[in-house]
């Protein structure tokens, strides 16, 4: 070989050693990427996880307990799963053949011998120490368990191969699909959120507007009792004293502390920093002049009919 094939090989060497480094180099970095993408994917999952528990125990939802078993289901099939064979047919299956009888055929191997499995020949081997009383050479799995330990696909001429395995998935598509999966979660998450910051009770009002509305319409419920009470005092069971508390005070009470309770059972959200106003002032006054007004416009409508 002359000097100059000598120099065209050790440039070739030199090349697919510098390939090799920057190949080496290109796959270190992707999987330093990989790594960091799967820290990063992690800690946003683990978060999503804890605000996800935060709107259960907003709503009211319990979280399942972990179901227990899996570590004794895998404990009970390693357990289950045959070991080597002991006693005297692991020397068979180890290699050792029994001694063969006497002459240079049997020493040959070319002497009479059965069929395997038949149990009557001693220069068989292996091969025949399964038909051997007493022997083991192989462990013989159950029906269920032999299926399970190499899988087989059927071919049309009704022969049993090896069923051929999964190719191995990406990385980073695998990556892609699990960060398309977060943010779908964060989506649902946030409408999530979004639909426990309103309350059962008219949640699409405003706040004010819906104060106004339960407060008024305690406030009617007061009129319709206001009205009951007049009508009891015409026939004469209530007398005036009493029809005029309950008129400037007690159904006005009653009606302000009712709205008061209705907007804190049904119109707060299940998900709100503090507690939501209820505009007291507002609903006092509502509460404390519908009835009075419900009543004078009464007496104005019986005069006005007379």
């Amino acid at each position: 070989m002359s000097f100059e094939e000598y120099a065209a090989l050790a440039r070739q060497l030199s090349e697919q050693r510098r390939a090799g480094e920057q190949h080496a180099a290109t796959e270190s970095a992707r999987r330093r990427d990989l790594h960091a993408a799967v820290d990063s994917l992690e800690q946003r999952l683990t978060a999503q996880g804890q605000r996800l528990d935060q709107l259960g125990r907003a709503i009211g939802v319990d979280q399942p307990s972990p179901t227990a078993g899996s570590g004794a289901g895998a404990s009970g099939n390693a357990a289950s799963w045959p070991g080597p064979p002991s006693g005297p047919g692991s020397a068979s299956a180890a290699g050792s053949v029994p001694p063969s009888g006497s002459g240079s055929a049997s020493a040959t191997g070319f002497g009479p011998a059965t069929a395997p499995g038949t149990g009557g020949g001693d220069s068989a081997g292996a091969a025949g120490a399964p038909g051997r009383a007493g022997v083991e050479a192989y462990p013989e799995l159950p029906a269920g368990e032999a299926r399970l330990a190499l899988p087989t696909a059927v071919t049309p001429a009704g022969g049993g191969v090896p069923a051929q395995r999964a190719a191995a998935a990406d990385p980073a598509v695998e990556l892609e699909l699990a960060r398309r999966m977060a943010d779908e979660a964060d989506r649902h998450g946030h409408q999530a959120e979004l639909l426990a910051q309103r309350p059962v009770l008219l949640p699409t009002w405003s706040p004010l507007a819906r104060a106004v509305a339960v407060y008024a319409g305690c406030g009617a419920a007061a009129g319709v009792l206001m009205l009951m009470l007049v009508l009891a005092s015409g026939v004469g069971l209530v007398d005036g004293f009493t029809l005029g508390a309950w008129i400037c005070a007690g159904l006005p009470a009653v009606a302000f502390f009712g709205g008061y309770l209705v907007l804190g059972r049904w119109g707060r959200p299940a998900m709100v920093a503090g507690t939501p106003p209820r505009y007291l002032p507002l609903g006092f006054l509502i509460c404390f002049l519908l009835v009075p007004v419900a009543y004078c416009a009464y007496l104005l409508l019986v005069r006005g009919l007379r």
